[in-house]
């Protein structure tokens, strides 16, 4: 009686482990799910932002609002990096502007390197596209 209550124990926390280590596997998928859709949206977050800019200058907030618009929001601290880092590449320039209502105002515009490179990752975009769409419209 009391090996079958010890063997019933032990079948109990193999089980409560087997659960446990289910959870975790389950969580691990659910982040890296989330990982992949951010990795993606930070990929196409610099075409985005180039294609904003080509219809002419603009300023961060505005950026935000079209991004918005579209379905791809995106948090300042993810914007101003890559503004910065695409400056320093000289893919954009900017002007200050007073501004009424607070600080001056940074107005972003393409130079005309970052038309090229807007021109390069559309093409690809294009590619890849088509490539994903072609292996996944039977979905």
């Amino acid at each position: 009686m009391i090996l079958t209550g010890i063997m019933y124990c032990i079948y109990l926390i193999k089980t409560l482990i087997f659960v446990a280590e289910i959870k975790i596997v389950m969580e691990q998928v659910e982040t890296g799910r989330e990982n992949t859709q951010s990795q993606m949206k930070k990929g196409l977050l610099e075409l985005c932002i180039l294609a904003i800019l080509s219809g002419g200058e603009a300023y961060p907030t505005e950026m935000m609002e079209k991004l918005k618009g579209a379905k791809m929001v995106v948090v300042e601290g993810t914007l101003y990096p890559l503004l910065t880092r695409l400056k320093n590449a000289g893919f954009l320039t900017y002007r200050w502007e007073e501004s009424n209502a607070g600080p001056p105002r940074k107005y972003y515009n393409l130079s005309e390197e970052g038309r090229k490179l807007l021109g390069n990752l559309f093409r690809s975009w294009k590619e890849i596209s088509s490539a994903v769409h072609s292996l996944t419209e039977k979905i």
